[in-house]
């Protein structure tokens, strides 16, 4: 079986190709780091460590392919796939939207072979709107055998991969806990076989669990960590005070998923047990100023902390307290080296913080949250 496989980034090589590999997969690599790429091609393999354990997993047989330098290569492989994933990031889906589409028309044809491209990125509905994309690029007659003949299943996924220098360039460190959930309504042919995927009828739930306990659990940490001083996530959870936070924010976004979904409430609040151990895991730590990168995609209306904030007024008729906490410490959020945090913070010099939340989030003036954050935020801020 051959699996193609965008973005050899450590999230690509760490988490989907490892699977991808212990699932019989030869997966060839796309990505525009030469050097990694090349890498790649000389050693035909790579470790992937354990934190925290001294086991490591091994991948074989695989490949890399440079999406500038070697297109019609690109294209030729994604015709002899049989299975496309990605591991990009969001605002990357566009890029390779061109290329992805021209294999595409190569494999529709090339008969009536059904082909499945499974977005596995830290987003809602990612598959489907890389599917957007793709048809976006190609004409009437190829967009409808497209449309009819390959797959585009949306996806959850959530490994912690931790920012990195390992001294060989293709290692990469991973925890042990990997969750891939893949919705079944939009996959063409047979499932794909592949090892820890979990198939569901409807992916919803499973996504907004993850957005709105792993995300928003680590956004909290981030926000608050860097509001006292602190520069990493492991320093944040040992904090008393912010652990505290930490589990008051994901109680008040549990009740809004426990609410909406009817998740059993036992086993929700065992699920958060297991985040938050995975937060206080020393071999997963990251910079809070990297967690907390983006604070303006972070404070969007339906992202990881205006998404529950909104919805637990909408469900329990009061704003969230430890919710609205944490969007004012992200106002509060400066980092000279994160361009959305600059962008945060001169809107907010121009126009004020909770206008700049205002505009951000789509909420009005006197919306209940927006009243709290305000109020929460005027308190920090002195």
């Amino acid at each position: 079986m051959k699996a193609l496989h965008f973005g050899a980034g450590n999230i690509g090589r760490g988490f989907i190709g490892a699977l991808l590999s212990q699932s019989g997969y030869d997966t060839t690599f796309v990505d525009v780091d030469e050097k990694l790429i090349q890498l790649i091609n000389e050693r035909k393999s790579y470790h992937v460590e354990i934190a925290g354990s001294n086991e490591s997993i091994q991948v074989n047989n695989i490949a890399g392919l440079n999406s500038l330098k070697q297109q019609e290569d690109v294209i030729e492989a994604i015709a002899e796939a049989d299975l496309v994933t990605t591991a990009v990031g969001p605002a990357i889906l566009k890029v390779i939207a061109p290329l992805l589409a021209k294999g595409l028309e190569k494999v529709v044809d090339n008969g009536s072979r059904p082909l499945n491209v499974i977005a596995c990125e830290n987003m809602i509905e990612g598959s489907s709107k890389l599917r957007g994309y793709v048809l976006n690029e190609l004409d009437g007659t190829v967009q409808e055998k497209v449309k009819e003949q390959i797959g585009f299943p949306d996806a959850a996924v959530d490994r912690i991969v931790p920012e990195q220098k390992n001294q060989d360039p293709l290692t990469v460190k991973v925890e042990p806990y990997h969750e891939w959930v893949v919705e079944t309504k939009d996959i063409r042919g047979d499932l794909p076989e592949i090892t820890g995927i979990h198939y569901v009828g409807d992916l919803t739930p499973y996504i907004e669990r993850k957005l709105y306990t792993v995300n928003t659990g680590h956004a909290v940490a981030a926000y608050l960590g860097h509001y006292h001083g602190l520069e990493t996530i492991k320093e944040a959870m040992d904090d008393p005070a912010i652990l505290e936070k930490v589990r008051g924010t994901l109680g008040e976004s549990g009740d809004v998923l426990i609410k909406k979904y009817q998740f059993d409430e036992s086993e929700h609040h065992h699920y958060v047990d297991k985040i938050i151990e995975r937060f206080l895991n020393p071999a997963l730590s990251d910079y809070v100023t990297r967690v907390g990168r983006a604070p303006i995609r972070k404070l969007g209306p339906d992202d990881r902390l205006v998404g529950p904030g909104r919805e637990y007024v909408q469900l329990f008729k009061k704003a969230p307290d430890y919710l609205a906490e944490v969007i004012a410490s992200a106002l509060l959020y400066q980092n000279d080296s994160d361009p959305e945090a600059e962008e945060l913070q001169k809107k907010i010099k121009a126009v004020g913080a909770i206008e700049a939340f205002t505009e951000i989030a789509d909420l009005p003036m006197d919306h209940p949250l927006t009243v709290r954050v305000k109020e929460i935020y005027n308190q920090l801020s002195n």
